[in-house]
């Protein structure tokens, strides 16, 4: 069953994700304590909060990053969304939601946990909550031109040292 297998990977992903600051380490264990309370946590129908993927998504040359104009959030924001019953595993989300997103065919997913991080939000349960963000490292294949989608009001590559001011993507 998915999830079951995105709750187990979530789990996993985290139990291995040797964060580098006290902040990381503070919001892994928490996010670990929450999965460990929540067995349908990685689904959208979890109203207090939910684990969700999301994708760091970089050029072939690792020069620029593509972020999305969120229409719900009114910033510039990396891409990705909700697991879905049919993800087997939150990196398999954080793939799909990216490739939904940039319209980009080829993404490809460096193994393990990129970051982590949390939000409250209203997203489409219509009531506050929290996203508890799982990053994934994904890099583009060379010359990728992104399609904006339906999800977004605008979708553009931005050079890695000049993100947008009020961008809180993480980069390492």
């Amino acid at each position: 069953m998915s999830t079951e297998s995105l709750h187990a990977s979530a789990t996993e992903l985290l139990e291995k994700w040797s964060p580098a600051t006290s902040p990381e380490q503070s919001l892994r264990e928490a996010m670990l304590a929450f999965l460990g309370s929540a067995p349908r946590g990685c689904l959208r129908e979890h109203a207090p909060g939910h684990i969700t993927a999301s994708a760091v998504v970089f050029s072939a040359d690792e020069r620029e990053v593509l972020l999305t104009l969120h229409p719900r959030v009114g910033r510039w924001i990396q891409l990705g969304g909700h697991c879905e019953p049919t993800d087997e595993t939150v990196e398999a989300a954080a793939l799909r939601e990216a490739t939904e997103e940039s319209g980009i065919a080829g993404l490809v997913v460096e193994p393990g946990l990129y970051g982590a991080q949390a939000h409250p939000i209203t997203c489409s349960l219509g009531v506050p909550t929290r996203h508890l963000d799982l990053l994934f490292k994904i890099r583009a294949p060379r010359g990728a031109v992104p399609v904006r989608s339906a999800e977004s009001t605008d979708l553009r590559w931005w050079p890695v040292g000049a993100l947008p001011t009020d961008s809180d993507v993480l980069l390492r």
